[in-house]
């Protein structure tokens, strides 16, 4: 499980871009978005980090927490 800080993530259409983002390294990844807190926990087999490269190209760079 993945646990990630994106504090340019702030609305609906930020989550879909992020969702987008996440379901383009791992289709199958389950993904709980948290707007208010600004956080994405992802549960994948993917590598993290391939994740986080996938997230800042899409504009969202993301921190683990």
């Amino acid at each position: 499980m993945l646990k990630m800080n994106v504090p340019d993530m702030t609305c609906g259409h930020c989550a879909g871009m992020v969702t987008k983002a996440v379901h383009s390294v791992d289709a199958a990844a389950r993904i709980d978005i948290d707007l208010k807190a600004q956080t994405v926990s992802v549960e994948t087999s993917a590598d993290a980090a391939k994740v986080a490269q996938a997230l800042d190209a899409a504009g969202y760079p993301a921190q683990a927490v």
